[in-house]
């Protein structure tokens, strides 16, 4: 039987700018990212404890840009 497709959802906080990532719960420990103005593009996957720290990390203002 095929896996459930993910449900993508943006933040709450979105304020439709069009700059905006879109997350999803992949299960078994896995949380994927993706651009919401390219939805075909692809997506980045991450542990959910990675993706969790670096989500800490931007609300404490800790994360660093390129």
């Amino acid at each position: 039987m095929p896996a459930e497709a993910p449900k993508w959802r943006k933040s709450s906080r979105s304020i439709g700018n069009g700059q905006c990532v879109e997350v999803a719960n992949f299960g078994e420990g896995k949380t994927g990212i993706r651009d919401s103005n390219n939805v075909a593009g692809g997506h980045l996957a991450f542990s959910s404890e990675v993706f969790k720290a670096f989500v800490d990390k931007i609300k404490n203002g800790n994360a660093k840009s390129a």
